[in-house]
Formats: structure tokens, C-alpha cells, sequence
């Protein structure tokens, strides 16, 4: 199950930079607001992955 959270979180991360880009173009403040919030909230899952990766390794 590991690889499939891998995969769920990168797409969320990709698509929390889209949500950014399209709110940087259209100058909506709220929805690259809420892409921004998308990666940092990926990017922690991501982190805690990584954690339980190193502890599977051991």
C-alpha cells in the first residue's frame, strides 16, 4: 500500500500546483491559496512515507 499513497500524494501535489498556476493566471488569490495549501499538505505525507520506509528498511 505504500506505493499506491506514494502515487495518490504526488498527483495531489501536481494538482495543488496546478490549482496555484491557474490561481497565479487568473489573479485569484484564494485558489493559488488553496494549490499552495495542496503541496505543503502532500508534501507531508510524502515526508511521513519516507519515515516508514526507513523503518521498514531496518
Amino acid at each position: 500500500m505504500g506505493l499506491e499513497d506514494k502515487i495518490k500524494n504526488k498527483r495531489d501535489e501536481v494538482k495543488g500546483a496546478a490549482k496555484e498556476q491557474v490561481g497565479k493566471t487568473t489573479d485569484d488569490q484564494q485558489l493559488e491559496s488553496e494549490g499552495k495549501t495542496d503541496q505543503a499538505k502532500s508534501n507531508l505525507k510524502q515526508a511521513g512515507e519516507k519515515v516508514k520506509d526507513a523503518f521498514r528498511k531496518d
